[in-house]
């Protein structure tokens, strides 16, 4: 068990603690640290269902209608999509990859707005817009005119994942966080799925329906969707623990004293400024390690946006290879919960990476290896359950790694996110039609990211460790073989 190394090492580097704010919550804070464990018992498992009921559901179905809104056009093109705009060649490689030119160009700004501007309201804002230009993507006449609607996408779609996961570390522990974003991150599975059976629905049903072709009926229906949700989302998602109307007083002051106590120090969105946030992250060695890992990860995952065309090669209809993914991705669901709850309950990353990737390696050489029809479609079944699990397990662990300050934990969080999703642009060209039904390179390549991505958390391991007994030396000389009992020796020892 590697005891989370990476919590152990924030002490490390973590800059700007402060001691408790001499502030109208310190005599509750001094409450708090000197109640019983029964007592945190029973304050936490309130505390939480009441966030987990508020914060989640919101955000699992604000990601489900992101990732739906960003990988239809995968649905669309076993429509006529690519006969009535005249793509050929790797036209539509290209127009999956665009997305993330704009999405990388508006990451890092977007994150640094957020710890400025009230989270609900930024959210469902830019919610709103990337609805709208989905649902326009309707009225593209030309391939130039769907590379400009997705270019602007994926603009629009980039506060929203690196916001929603720094949202979410201002509320969860570091023990809690892999398991909240587990269900977060259900949403690109749920996606997967739904929009499968969606995709099947429209494309089956609606094709030429009005003199409208089913592509473009589903672009229609999913952003009109996206929009509606949006504009509830502004009144009903929170936004940090001191500002939440629906926490009495008490449990106020309480979500905040537990960051204190995982971390060292709440979040406040005015201890320190964007410039001192901006040059902590990048000062940070940690923070270069992170992006590789979650770059060659996102790398790893390559294939999803190829995937009906993928799942198309074992000589299914369209509608019918629709309807087939959806229990790959229902399964990729369920173990992706399983995972992240045991390497939350157990303290535990790398080890649940590597293995995650091992599997995803597995299934990536079988489909490539073989066409067999019964073995191919056993293999799609690994090749996500692997990557896409231990996907949201690195995730927990970026957003863990730099708690506070809470504008270079975002710096952190939207540098990693962006330069991760650099994979994004270059990993759909690994799946050029030509190369079908195995797809060898895309396979071969997705394959040898994920093996890297294995190394690469076993890296992590091994440098946290290292960290990790620099530290305890120092420690012990400082305090001469003995600790306070406080929140540097538990965060060290858990």
């Amino acid at each position: 068990m590697d005891s989370i190394e990476q919590e152990k090492a924030d002490a490390a580097t973590v800059e700007h603690r402060k001691p408790l704010d001499a502030s109208s919550d310190e005599a509750s804070f001094r409450q708090f640290a000197s109640a019983g464990e029964e007592w945190h018992h029973m304050m936490t498992k309130r505390m939480l269902r009441k966030v987990d009921g508020h914060l989640l559901p919101v955000l699992i179905l604000m990601y489900l209608l992101n990732f739906l809104d960003r990988n239809n056009l995968s649905q669309a093109r076993l429509g006529t999509l690519e006969a009535d705009l005249g793509m050929t060649g790797t036209d539509f490689n290209l127009a999956t990859s665009i997305l993330f030119v704009g999405y990388l160009l508006m990451q890092l700004p977007s994150n640094l707005a957020l710890t400025r501007v009230r989270p609900s309201l930024y959210l469902g804002v830019a919610m709103t817009v990337w609805g709208v230009i989905s649902a326009c993507q309707a009225a593209t006449r030309s391939f130039g005119g769907l590379v400009a609607a997705r270019f602007m996408l994926g603009f629009a779609e980039a506060p929203f994942f690196p916001g929603a996961v720094f949202l979410m570390s201002s509320w969860y522990t570091r023990a809690e966080m892999a398991h909240r974003i587990a269900w977060f991150y259900s949403g690109s599975s749920l996606a997967n799925s739904f929009g499968g059976l969606i995709g099947a629905g429209v494309l089956g049903n609606l094709n030429g329906a009005h003199g409208i072709a089913g592509w473009r009926w589903l672009f229609i229906i999913e952003g009109s969707i996206t929009v509606a949700a949006a504009l509830s989302s502004i009144f009903i998602l929170p936004n940090y623990p001191a500002t939440t109307k629906w926490l009495s007083r008490e449990e106020q002051a309480y979500a905040q004293w537990r960051l204190i106590d995982d971390t060292g120090e709440a979040d406040s969105a005015g201890a320190s400024t964007l410039k001192e946030g901006v040059l902590l992250a990048l000062r940070d060695p940690r923070l270069y390690l992170f992006t590789l890992l979650q770059h060659a990860s996102l790398l790893s995952q390559s294939f999803q946006y190829m995937f009906p065309a993928i799942v198309q090669t074992l000589g299914y209809g369209s509608v019918e290879t629709l309807l087939i993914t959806a229990p790959i991705w229902i399964g990729t669901f369920l173990v992706s919960l399983v995972v992240t709850y045991t390497s939350g309950r157990f303290r535990e990353r790398s080890w649940h990476i590597i293995a995650l990737m091992l599997i995803s390696v597995v299934g990536n050489v079988i489909v490539v290896a073989t066409l067999n029809t019964a073995v191919r479609f056993f293999a799609m079944f690994l090749m996500p359950m692997g990557a896409v699990a231990a996907y949201q397990i690195i995730l927990a662990w970026v957003s863990n790694s730099f708690p506070r300050p809470l504008v270079k934990r975002s710096v952190c969080i939207s540098f990693a996110n962006m330069i991760g999703n650099c994979a994004n642009i270059y990993g759909p060209y690994m799946y050029p039609t030509s190369q079908g039904p195995r797809y060898l390179p895309g396979g071969a390549g997705t394959a040898a990211a994920a093996l890297v991505t294995a190394l690469l958390a076993l890296t992590v391991r091994v440098v946290l460790a290292r960290e990790n007994r620099k530290l305890e030396a120092r420690e012990t000389i400082r305090f001469g073989g003995q600790c306070d009992g406080g929140w540097w020796d538990r965060a060290w020892r858990d």
